[in-house]
């Protein structure tokens, strides 16, 4: 049960999926409430042409910048886009991704000497984090919940009363951009590990999962980064025994978003159960 993370890639594999936890927990709550899926899932991919660039210029050591420089970018077109109204949020969400992860297929397409390291964006490679990567993810951790915590109370006010916290004095475009920015910063800290296609399984996931078990935004957090926390730790044993002492080969990566996926569908149960009793109540 230990063991394997004596293992060095084993531990920081670990170490990355906890601290990717710290953050995916809470954010999670807000992109569930907000219900902000389709948009996390756009910016998984609207990083790509940053990541693209990144690479061509400067390799892996490049890959983080650009992608924080793409995540950014996609955040405030899609704050902009939206904020009049005259756009609808599916639409824009649509535009911006289809056009920005084209522009990073045709930079990769016109590459002459193309290899398959940009590949690991779309799937991960968690078992091929380095200390250098962990740093960059623990100090992006850092910032992140510093302007969770920070606004934390607004947002919330935003996204379950649009109307009263306009009303309130709020700067609604101002509110929808700083929860833009975090959710670019989340999918920039996860996707060299996880890969994009996995990285809104993070971020969706848990609070699903945690709203089935409670309507409280801080327990929901709370449960939301242990159960984080307890898949990773899961889904890596059970992938390294899988593949060590069976042959079976199982990516570490997938492997830990099916065990968030079993444990939302036990849930599922009691989920309902909540919900029969206060209607009975």
């Amino acid at each position: 049960m230990i063991e394997p993370f004596t293992v060095p890639f084993m531990g920081r594999a670990l170490i990355e999926i906890a601290l990717l936890a710290l953050i995916c927990g809470p954010v999670g709550v807000f992109v569930f409430a907000r219900r902000l899926s389709f948009v996390s899932d756009a910016l998984t991919h609207t990083v790509f042409p940053g990541v693209v660039i990144g690479f061509l210029a400067g390799g892996t050591d490049g890959i983080f910048p650009g992608a924080l420089v793409a995540g950014l970018v996609t955040a405030v077109a899609l704050t902009f886009l939206t904020r009049r109204g005259a756009v609808t949020d599916d639409v824009s969400t649509a535009v911006v991704l289809t056009a920005m992860f084209s522009v990073g297929v045709v930079l990769v397409s016109r590459r002459s000497s193309y290899t398959s390291d940009p590949t690991t964006f779309l799937f991960g490679r968690l078992l091929t984090v380095t200390g250098r990567q962990i740093a960059e993810t623990a100090a992006l951790a850092v910032v992140i919940l510093v302007l969770l915590a920070v606004g934390a109370r607004a947002l919330l006010f935003r996204a379950f009363d649009p109307a009263g916290s306009a009303a309130a004095g709020y700067r609604v475009f101002w509110l929808d951009l700083w929860l833009n920015v975090i959710v670019a910063l989340v999918v920039v800290a996860a996707v060299r590990a996880v890969g994009t296609i996995l990285v809104v399984a993070l971020l969706v996931v848990p609070a699903a999962a945690a709203r089935l078990v409670t309507d409280r935004p801080v327990v929901m957090a709370l449960a939301g980064t242990g159960l984080i926390l307890a898949a990773g730790y899961a889904g890596l044993l059970v992938s390294w025994h899988a593949s060590v002492g069976h042959g079976i080969a199982l990516t570490s990566a997938s492997t830990v978003v099916l065990t968030l996926v079993a444990a939302y569908l036990l849930l599922l149960p009691l989920g309902a159960v909540r919900r029969s009793t206060r209607e009975l109540g």
